[in-house]
């Protein structure tokens, strides 16, 4: 299995589900805050607000949450944060890609830089291993929205690209520009989806073993800790018995 969204379920039903709802909501609403201060508060008329609220509604997040995120934005004392996106080695030489909101480059960066070293990483410079992964929009539905054949049908009707529909569920990717676009044609279509967002998925993966992907398991759950840190993504594949043995424990 490649990439590490299977790696991110098994670490979600290991930890306090209260907490990582609570902080999940907490990123959510500082891309919100973000967006809205970036353009116009009308998601209507600003696509990366759009895009925003989309994905918090496709986590449960609140209304009032959404709201209040947005209103924050209008308000004269909120932080100017940056994007900032920070790219290096995991041991066994996988790739890895965290992406940051922040108002403090120097807190941050010292912080992922940490989380590197203490794990026997190494952070490298801004396009390092970005080339090893496309950046593209995906959509996941659950499996009982409808077949694979409806599911492709409506998939082009909207946009995208493709579609990989297995008995957990439907994800359709689509280009990173048309996110938004194609979202919003689903969701009238097939209504609210699971999940809504940019990814970096992998080109090529690398093989580790089972000590390995403990040790990346770990590093990407710290960098997940993060309150800086938005999203985190690597390029290992294990093989199903490593897996079975991961899911187990």
């Amino acid at each position: 299995m490649a990439g590490h969204s299977q790696f991110k379920n098994i670490m979600h039903r290991k930890g306090k589900q209260d907490a990582m709802r609570a902080k999940a909501f907490a990123k959510f609403a500082r891309e919100i805050t973000v967006a809205a201060k970036t353009g116009t508060p009308d998601p209507a008329m600003n696509p990366r607000l759009r895009l925003a609220i989309q994905a918090a509604r496709a986590e449960n997040m609140p209304k009032d949450n959404i709201e209040r995120a947005i209103k924050k934005a209008q308000g004269n004392d909120t932080a100017n944060y940056d994007s900032v996106r920070y790219e290096g080695y995991a041991p066994g030489g996988v790739a890895i890609i965290a992406e940051a909101l922040t108002d403090n480059r120097n807190r941050t960066g010292g912080a992922v830089r940490s989380v590197f070293t203490k794990y026997d990483g190494n952070l490298g410079s801004t396009g390092s291993v970005s080339h090893m992964f496309s950046h593209i929009g995906e959509i996941v539905y659950k499996s009982d929205k409808g077949s694979a054949d409806a599911m492709l049908e409506a998939a082009i009707e909207a946009g995208a690209d493709d579609v990989v529909s297995d008995d957990s569920g439907h994800t359709i990717v689509c280009p990173f520009d048309s996110l938004g676009t194609v979202a919003a044609a689903l969701e009238k279509t097939l209504g609210e989806a699971q999940s809504v967002k940019t990814i970096w998925k992998p080109n090529l993966t690398t093989q580790v073993d089972e000590e390995v992907a403990v040790t990346i398991m770990k590093m990407i759950a710290a960098l997940d800790d993060d309150e800086d840190v938005q999203n985190v993504y690597a390029n290992f594949e294990v093989s199903e018995d490593v897996m079975k043995k991961l899911t187990a424990a």
